[in-house]
């Protein structure tokens, strides 16, 4: 959501000119493809629900630091 944000608002911020917030579109498209990813390991390993809830997720990335 972090990332949508951004992106969003470096284009509100620069008239839709996307050749500005290549960097923000970046982040995004690398945050999508990393939850992405735990979704489909967690699916294959059986854990419900396959999104991590709010508070999973903040120890995922809280142990990649």
């Amino acid at each position: 959501l972090k990332e949508t944000d951004a992106s969003r608002r470096c284009m509100d911020d620069n008239n839709y000119d996307k050749d500005m917030c290549t960097a923000y579109f970046l982040k995004y498209k690398n945050c999508r493809k990393f939850w992405h990813n735990i979704m489909i390991q967690r699916r294959r390993n059986g854990v419900k629900p396959e999104m991590p809830t709010a508070e999973e997720r903040k120890k995922i990335l809280e142990s990649m630091e």
